[in-house]
């Protein structure tokens, strides 16, 4: 086994396995959240601020996987390229289709990176609004025992 033959398995195994990973703990931390915010008793809270440190816990972990997801694809893709590139030049010959083939498995790694990032997007926004709506519903509570 050659060395593009392991860089290939390394940008498909190591960059689109991250990926996956990656979706995965954004998924678990989403339900985690939904099912803390449909169980949360306002109430409990004396102070506003502890409230919200409650309620933004890991948010901020979606938050950077969505953000840092198309560049992790973006690095699978370089990669990629490069390895083709190289395979190219090593063997001497141009081929389009060997560049093509090449060119379409590099991409496949922004692909993934976008599939992970968008969902994540929306689960941080959702998250958001949620906690926007906890603190209101708080903040209006607070408001009538005290006035």
């Amino acid at each position: 086994m050659g060395w593009t033959e392991i860089a290939k398995d390394v940008v498909d195994y190591g960059v689109i396995g991250v990926l996956v990973l990656l979706s995965i703990v954004t998924l678990w931390l989403f339900i985690e959240r939904m099912m803390f915010y449909k169980t949360v008793d306002i109430e409990k809270y004396t102070h506003r601020d502890e409230l919200e440190i409650e309620l933004t816990n890991n948010v901020n972990v979606i938050a950077t996987i969505a953000s840092n997801a198309p560049y992790i694809g973006l690095l699978g893709t370089v990669l990629g390229i490069m390895i083709t590139f190289y395979t190219l030049g090593d063997i001497g010959a141009v081929d389009a289709k060997k560049i093509m083939t090449g060119l379409a498995m590099a991409l496949k790694a922004t692909a993934m990176g976008l599939i992970v990032a968008i969902p994540a997007i929306v689960f941080y926004n959702v998250l958001n609004r949620k906690i926007e709506k906890i603190l209101t519903k708080y903040d209006i509570m607070t408001e009538s025992t005290n006035g």
